[in-house]
C-alpha cells in the first residue's frame, strides 16, 4: 500500500554531497527573486494547510501560477509553557555551515543567509535574547556543540542513533518531501500508482527516489538516469512524461532559469520515513532539556504567529508541499 502524504509528517533525509551540489547550482534563483514575486507574496500570503485553500504565487516571468502550499509541524492545539527567561543564555550562539544554499550560504554581499539563519533569528526574537552565529565544516558541526562552543546548531543535522550520542533535538521544522514533475501540459491531476503505471518516470539511479518507485510504483516506465541533470533534461525533451526527485532540489529548479518554465508539480507530497528521511531539527548538547523545550516552544510560536510562513515563502517561492 502506498504510504499517504501528510502535512504533519514531512521528513527528510542527511543531505549528501549530491543534494548540496545541486542546491548550490539552483541558488541563484532564489535569492534573485524580483520585486513583483515577492509584493505578490506579500499581498496574497498562504495560509497553514489546514486553514483552506493555499494561495497562488505567479512567477516573476508570468510562465506559470503555482499553489504554494506551507506546511504545519505542530499541534496548534497543545500549548507549551514558555521558558523561564532566567534559565536561558543571554545570548544564543548557533553553528551553521555556509554550503548549504538556500539554507546557510554566505550571499553576495558577504553576509550568512538563507531560511535556517532567518529562523534562528526568529528563535532569538521569540525567547527575547541575543543571537550569533559562527560556521563550521557539516562534519564538526556536533562537535562544536558538544564541546560548548555554541549552544544550538541548525545546518540540516538529523536525529539517528549516531547524532543522539552526544546531540538532542528539538521537533522537527522541515523536511524534504518527495515529488513528481511533469510537463505544464501534463494532465495527470494525481500521482497515484494507478496513474503513473502509464507513464515513463525518470528518476536518478541508485538514489532512495528510485528505490521508493520500485517500491511502490513498480508499474510504471522507470528510467534510470546518472544525475539529476540527465533527468531533467529527458523531462524537457519529451523522452519521458514525469520526473520523481527531491522536492527542494526540483523547486529551486522549476523556479530557476534552467528549467525555462517548462514544467511545474504533479500530484501531492510523498513523506515516507524509510526512504526520504526524519527531517530538520536544531540541535542541543544532549541532556540540555531547558534549552530543546525553549525550541520547541518558539519554533510553536513561530508558526503561530505566521513568521514561519514568511520565512517559508521567501525562501521557497515554488512550495514543495
Amino acid at each position: 500500500m502506498l504510504p499517504p502524504a501528510s502535512f504533519l509528517s514531512i521528513p527528510a533525509a542527511r543531505r549528501t554531497s549530491s543534494r548540496r551540489a545541486g542546491l548550490n547550482a539552483l541558488v541563484l534563483a532564489v535569492v534573485a527573486l524580483t520585486a513583483t514575486a515577492a509584493a505578490a507574496q506579500q499581498q496574497q500570503p498562504a495560509k497553514p494547510a489546514q486553514g483552506g485553500p493555499p494561495p497562488l504565487v505567479e512567477r516573476a516571468d508570468k510562465i506559470a501560477v503555482t499553489p504554494v502550499v506551507v506546511p504545519n509541524f505542530w499541534n496548534v492545539e497543545r500549548r507549551l509553557e514558555r521558558p523561564d527567561a532566567a534559565k536561558l543564555p543571554k545570548e544564543l550562539r548557533f553553528v551553521t555551515t555556509d554550503d548549504y544554499p538556500p539554507f546557510n550560504f554566505i550571499n553576495s554581499t558577504g553576509a550568512l543567509s538563507g531560511f535556517n539563519i532567518d529562523l534562528a533569528r526568529a528563535i532569538c526574537a521569540e525567547l527575547a535574547v541575543a543571537c550569533s552565529f559562527q560556521t563550521a565544516a557539516f562534519a564538526d558541526v556536533a562537535d562544536v556543540v558538544d564541546q560548548g562552543r555554541a549552544e544550538a546548531a541548525i545546518a540540516g543535522l538529523v536525529a539517528t542513533p549516531a547524532s543522539r550520542a552526544t546531540l538532542d533535538f528539538s521537533e522537527r521544522y522541515l523536511g524534504t518531501p518527495a515529488r513528481f514533475v511533469g510537463k505544464q501540459q501534463e494532465t495527470l491531476a494525481k500521482a497515484t500508482p494507478e496513474e503513473v503505471a502509464s507513464k515513463k518516470v525518470a528518476v536518478v539511479s541508485r538514489t532512495a527516489h528510485e528505490a521508493y518507485l520500485r517500491s511502490f510504483f513498480n508499474e510504471a516506465a522507470i528510467r534510470p538516469y546518472p544525475d539529476l541533470k540527465a533527468a531533467q533534461e529527458a523531462l524537457k525533451a519529451g523522452q519521458v512524461d514525469l520526473l520523481f526527485g527531491d522536492g527542494i532540489t526540483l523547486a529551486l529548479w522549476l523556479n530557476g532559469t534552467d528549467s525555462a518554465g517548462c514544467c511545474r508539480f504533479v500530484g501531492g507530497p510523498f513523506t515516507e520515513s524509510r526512504f526520504f528521511g526524519d527531517g530538520f531539527s536544531v540541535a542541543v548538547k544532549e541532556g540540555n532539556d531547558t534549552l530543546r523545550h525553549a525550541m520547541d516552544f518558539a519554533l510553536q510560536r513561530i508558526w503561530e504567529k505566521g513568521v514561519y510562513t514568511d520565512l517559508y515563502l521567501r525562501w521557497f517561492p515554488v512550495g514543495f508541499y
